[in-house]
């Protein structure tokens, strides 16, 4: 039970340790893109090119869609990104049980954006989790547990391509012992408790005035995807995809040389990928060969 990119390695992993996959469960499809032609989830593309049945409920509160899952007789849910609530009643319906890989270290970062949450609040470490499924969310008991260090240069994008191999190679080494009885469930510890929000389109604009350093995590964050945007010296919106945190003073917002190195609230930041509206990302580099920057100019 899947949807996004993160969850693909799982499943493909499922698939090549001999797993017999009786069904995979995603997201219906969305309409995506100028055309707003729908588009089907990656694990959805991915199951259904192997020829591996898909299937795309709105919602699983309805007893039709309960008795339907409960139907397929599975060992055992594997859950990672899916983005629907699992009733009690499909909590209950596999013989093992349903496990879901999470991707933080818990009980830090409960809910739906663990990954951005982590590094925008400077985080050394996270990691991946198998855990077991209950009603709460995030709450339940963990079987094992992969760990890896935040980098200051990491985004979310790489933190995600990280994550979900670790995860994939955890949740087959963890599921035959859970199977066996091999495994124990440790519960949550109480203390340390925290929610990763979903992200909120308001937050991603960078607001200069903060420090370079929490601007950078933020960034970071949200790379590649909302994107954390400014408004260029022109009045055109621009998504900053990576920087870094450097020298400098002057009012925030304020370009300190033509090279891309804005004034923020305490320090400065040296924008190093830049992706302007209805544009490609491009390197510090090539964006200033299209769009010089002069020292004074105002980002806002």
């Amino acid at each position: 039970m899947g949807s996004p990119d993160f969850a693909v390695p799982t499943l493909a992993a499922l698939v090549e340790a001999g797993h017999e996959i009786a069904c995979v469960y995603s997201q219906p499809p969305k309409p995506a893109g100028r055309g707003k032609a729908l588009r089907s989830t990656a694990v959805h593309a991915w199951a259904e090119a192997r020829g591996i049945e898909v299937r795309t409920p709105a919602s699983l509160k309805g007893a039709e869609a309960q008795a339907e899952f409960a139907a397929v007789q599975a060992d055992a849910a594997i859950v990672v990104a899916y983005g629907l609530i699992l009733p009690k009643a499909v909590l209950d319906a596999t013989r093992l049980g349903c496990f879901n890989l999470h991707g933080s270290l818990l009980p830090r970062w409960r809910g739906a954006a663990p990954m951005q949450r982590a590094i925008a609040a400077g985080d050394v470490e996270t990691g991946v989790q198998v855990m077991a499924m209950e009603v709460g969310l995030d709450t339940g008991g963990i079987y094992a547990t992969a760990r890896t260090p935040i980098s200051a240069q990491d985004t979310t994008g790489t933190l995600h391509d990280r994550l979900a191999s670790l995860g994939a190679a955890l949740m087959v080494e963890a599921l035959p012992q859970i199977a066996a009885g091999a495994l124990p469930c440790v519960p949550q510890a109480q203390d340390g408790i925290a929610y990763a929000a979903k992200i909120d389109r308001a937050e991603t604009k960078i607001d200069w005035a903060k420090p370079a350093d929490v601007l950078d995590r933020a960034i970071r964050a949200f790379s590649p995807f909302p994107g954390a945007w400014c408004l260029l010296p022109d009045g055109a919106r621009a998504k900053i995809l990576l920087c870094q945190a450097e020298a400098g003073e002057g009012a925030a917002g304020t370009a300190l040389d033509d090279r891309l190195l804005i004034a923020c609230g305490q320090g400065a930041l040296r924008l190093l990928k830049v992706q302007r509206e209805g544009k490609g990302a491009l390197d510090a580099t090539d964006f200033l060969r299209g769009n010089p920057v002069s020292a004074g100019s105002i980002f806002s």
